[in-house]
C-alpha cells in the first residue's frame, strides 16, 4: 500500500496540504535542520520542486532563526521553525515522500529509507509507508555501512562504538584475527565488540541492530540504506551543503564519504576521553571537543543507563533521548534561560550559547 493511501493517518493528511501549498508557491523556500532525517526529506522536496519547474532554495541550519530575503513564497521548516513557515510532521523523510507522491513526482524511495533510519527507526516492511516495498529492497547478511570495505565500516560507523572504532587499521587488525571472514563473521564481531564492553549499557545490544542485516542499496549512492543514513547524518553536520547536494542527487559520493569518515573519527574520539555523570533520569557527558549532536546519540545507545542523554562542550549542548521521552521542550527550555539558539525534535536536541556549561545543565534538568 502506498504512502499516500493513508488517509487516516494525520502525517498524511499534512503532508497533502503542504503539497498543495508547494504546487501553489511562486517560490520555497527548504529549511533543513541539521541531520540526515531532515536533508533527506530536503532532498525528496527538491526533487519535487525541479520535476515541477517550481523555483527553490534548500538550506542547512543547525539552529533556528527567522528567515530573510525574499517574502514572495513559502518556506518550508524541515525539523527547524522559522516565523512564518511552514512545518513538516515528526517523521519528516516520510512526509517529504507522501507530499512529493501528492505532486505528481516519483520520490526516491531509498533516500525516504535512509532518512527513516536517520530519523532514529527501524525499517520494517509491515509499518504501512510503503516506503520499502516502492523501493525493492531486500535485506542482506553483513554490515549497514556505506562502502564494500568491512575495516571501513567497522572503524568509522557511528551507530556504535567498539574499541577499535576511529581506527580503520585497528579494525583490519581484528578482522585479520578472524578464521572467517564472511559477511556473516564480521557482522557478529562488530555485535560481540559491541555487547560485551565493560561500559555497555542494556540498550547496546537493540541499537547495534541498526548496522547489522542491511538493506541493500543497489540504485542508492552507497552500498547500503542504513550507509547513506549514517552518512546523511554525520555529513550533515561536518559539511551540510555536501549532505545536501548528496540527497539532492548530485555527484559528490567521493566528499561525502571522506566527510563521513573524518566526522566519525572525531566523534568516537570525544565520545572515548568523555567525563560522565548521572542524574535521575540523565546521563551527561562532558567533552573538550567533537561534533556534539553525533556524540550524544552514540551515549544514549551505547552508554547511558537512563533515558535520556546529555552532552556539554564549549558553548554547545547535545540531548538525545529514547522514544517517548520527549527532549524538545528541554533543549528549548535550557537554550532560552542561557540565552542561547537551538533546534530539536522528539528525540534529539540541540543548543548554542555563551557562558557555563552548568547553567545550561541546570536549566535542563528543570525544564526537563
Amino acid at each position: 500500500m502506498a504512502a499516500t493511501d493513508r488517509p487516516s493517518d494525520p502525517d498524511a493528511a499534512k503532508a497533502s496540504e503542504l503539497a498543495s501549498a508547494i504546487a501553489d508557491a511562486p517560490f520555497v523556500r527548504l529549511l533543513a535542520r541539521a541531520d540526515g532525517a531532515s536533508v533527506a526529506a530536503a532532498g525528496l522536496l527538491a526533487a519535487a520542486c525541479a520535476v515541477r519547474s517550481i523555483p527553490f532554495q534548500a538550506s542547512v541550519r543547525p539552529t533556528e532563526g527567522d528567515v530573510t530575503g525574499r517574502e514572495d513564497g513559502l518556506v518550508v521548516g524541515i525539523g527547524v521553525e522559522s516565523e512564518g513557515a511552514a512545518r513538516l510532521p515528526p517523521n519528516r523523510a516520510l512526509a517529504a515522500y507522501e507530499s512529493a507522491r501528492d505532486l505528481g513526482c516519483e520520490p526516491d524511495p531509498v533516500l525516504a529509507a535512509a532518512g527513516l533510519v536517520a530519523g532514529d527507526g527501524l525499517l520494517a516492511t509491515d509499518d504501512g509507508s510503503g516506503v520499502l516495498a516502492d523501493a525493492a529492497i531486500e535485506r542482506r547478511p553483513g554490515l549497514g555501512v556505506p562502502t564494500a570495505d568491512p575495516a571501513d565500516g567497522l572503524a568509522h560507523t557511528t551507530f556504535t562504538h567498539t574499541g577499535f572504532s576511529g581506527d580503520e587499521t585497528a579494525a583490519a587488525g581484528v578482522l585479520a584475527e578472524l578464521s572467517d571472514g564472511s559477511p556473516e563473521a564480521v557482522a557478529s564481531l562488530l555485535a560481540i565488540s559491541t555487547i560485551e564492553n565493560p561500559d555497555a549499557s542494556a540498550r547496546a545490544a537493540e541499537s547495534v541492530e541498526r548496522a547489522l542485516r542491511p538493506h541493500a542499496s543497489p540504485t542508492g549512492p552507497v552500498e547500503t540504506v542504513e550507509g547513506l543514513a549514517d552518512v546523511l547524518d554525520c555529513v550533515a553536520r561536518e559539511r551540510p551543503g555536501t549532505a545536501l547536494a548528496l540527497a539532492m542527487g548530485h555527484d559528490v559520493r567521493t566528499e561525502a564519504l571522506d566527510a563521513w569518515r573524518a566526522h566519525a573519527k572525531r566523534a568516537h574520539a570525544a565520545f572515548e576521553t568523555a567525563t560522565t555523570g548521572r542524574y535521575d533520569g540523565l546521563f551527561v557527558a562532558r567533552i573538550e571537543s567533537g561534533p556534539a549532536e553525533t556524540v550524544a546519540r552514540l551515549v544514549r545507545d551505547v552508554r547511558s543507563p537512563e533515558p535520556v542523554a546529555l552532552v556539554l562542550a564549549e558553548g554547545e549542548a547535545a540531548a538525545a533521548s529514547v522514544e517517548g521521552h520527549r527532549i524538545e521542550r528541554a533543549t528549548k527550555g535550557a537554550a532560552a534561560a542561557v540565552g542561547g539558539t537551538t533546534s530539536a525534535t522528539a528525540t534529539r536536541g540541540y543548543a548554542r550559547y555563551d557562558g557555563e556549561s552548568e547553567a545550561f545543565l541546570a536549566a535542563f534538568r528543570e525544564a526537563l
